[in-house]
């Protein structure tokens, strides 16, 4: 294509912010809630300019640098090419490269990336997605989980998803389970993600009947082999009732359909820092044929736009939400006209997709220039 958009250079900015109120509880290494302590974030704010005047923007999870000498004098439109040769290297680059090239598809084309993929998704049912629980506050206990669970529904979120770790103790797990389903499993979906929390089979099993006996949508990512072992969760599968969502802690698409083939898990996780918009439509299409459902990690603009697309994916992870702190997403800062977060959703507890060319959001680079702690340019 003679007048494709050509990379001419890519700059990156390692931005950081300090999150108050949240700290690592000793001995876990998770970020869970702590008055008065305080946690850096970093992101990479990025951006991948053409000839043709066009910017690809987005804030990256992992620093594209080590691509540039690739990505520049090629054409920004030869997504599948980039995704083809970064395979091969750790799949954040993958990912990474892969987002920010659809914002430049999606402004060359005068479309929204939802548009470019077929989009036909105008809202997206919303489920909250908490912070790990902690000693203290509102995740402190299980009265407390069913509490936040109840303040979601009268949001207006349909789902609600626990991460209860980091308590060392396993029936505090099974009792915040039990909880909720007595509290509000017959009016939303409930899930687990223990993030391979549980060290052994057994643990794993026992948390399994009490989201039976709750009645949770799914149980995620059970123990601690990195949701890799597909014996293990084939056997775990015999037992228990509660579907199995995995695919998060495993990178590549052709992992996650291994997962899907060898019967060890229900749900299969899609990842746009992994695998990009372009690998999550891959693997949503594989899931489609084997008749199961794709359900995305995390949240942002580009998982709203790539959620747009697909069928089968039920909900939307606002993910890491608690009653007495803010979302631990960076979004509120940098963007002018968007936004994640416990009130991000409507009377519905649905979101809705960006409009306008790319991922169509717009950013504060104020703000930007205030987080940003260096800059690198490749040209």
């Amino acid at each position: 294509m003679t007048d494709a958009p050509i990379i001419t250079k890519v700059e990156v900015q390692q931005c950081s912010r300090i999150i108050k109120d949240i700290g690592r509880e000793p001995g876990s290494g998770t970020p869970t809630y702590l008055p008065g302590a305080e946690m850096e974030q970093s992101f990479y704010m990025t951006r991948v300019f053409t000839d043709k005047g066009i910017v690809g923007e987005y804030p990256l999870a992992a620093d594209i640098s080590r691509a540039a000498e690739l990505m520049l004098g090629h054409s920004a439109l030869e997504r599948g090419f980039f995704y083809a040769e970064y395979a091969r290297y750790p799949m954040n680059l993958l990912g990474a490269v892969d987002t920010i090239l659809w914002d430049i598809g999606g402004k060359f084309h005068n479309a929204s990336v939802s548009e470019l993929l077929g989009g036909f998704r105008k809202k997206l049912p919303a489920y909250a997605s908490t912070m790990n629980g902690g000693v203290t506050g509102g995740l402190s206990t299980p009265e407390s989980y069913a509490d936040f669970a109840e303040q979601c529904k009268e949001i207006g979120y349909k789902g609600f998803k626990i991460h209860p770790y980091p308590r060392p103790e396993l029936q505090d797990h099974i009792d915040a389970i039990l909880a909720l389903g007595q509290r509000v499993g017959d009016s939303m979906d409930l899930m687990l993600d223990s993030f391979c929390f549980y060290r052994t089979f057994a643990d794993a099993l026992k948390v399994g009947y009490a989201c039976d006996e709750a009645g949770f949508f799914w149980y995620e990512d059970p123990y601690f082999d990195g949701g890799a072992t597909e014996y293990g969760h084939r056997k775990l599968r015999w037992y228990i009732k509660t579907p199995l969502l995995q695919g998060e802690k495993v990178h590549s698409i052709q992992q996650k359909v291994n997962l899907l083939l060898a019967n060890a898990t229900d749900f299969i996780r899609g990842g746009i820092p992994a695998n990009g918009v372009t690998g999550t439509m891959k693997l949503a299409g594989a899931a489609e044929a084997l008749g199961v459902d794709v359900e995305i990690h995390g949240c942002g603009p580009a998982q709203r736009h790539t959620m747009s697309a697909i069928g089968n994916s039920n909900y939307y992870e606002m993910v890491w939400v608690h009653p007495d702190v803010e979302c631990l997403q960076m979004t509120n800062e940098i963007y002018a006209n968007y936004a994640d977060g416990l009130d991000a959703v409507d009377a519905d507890g649905n979101v809705g997709v960006p409009d306008g060319p790319g991922y169509g959001v717009e950013y504060d680079w104020k703000a930007i220039e205030r987080l940003t702690t260096a800059t690198v340019v490749h040209e």
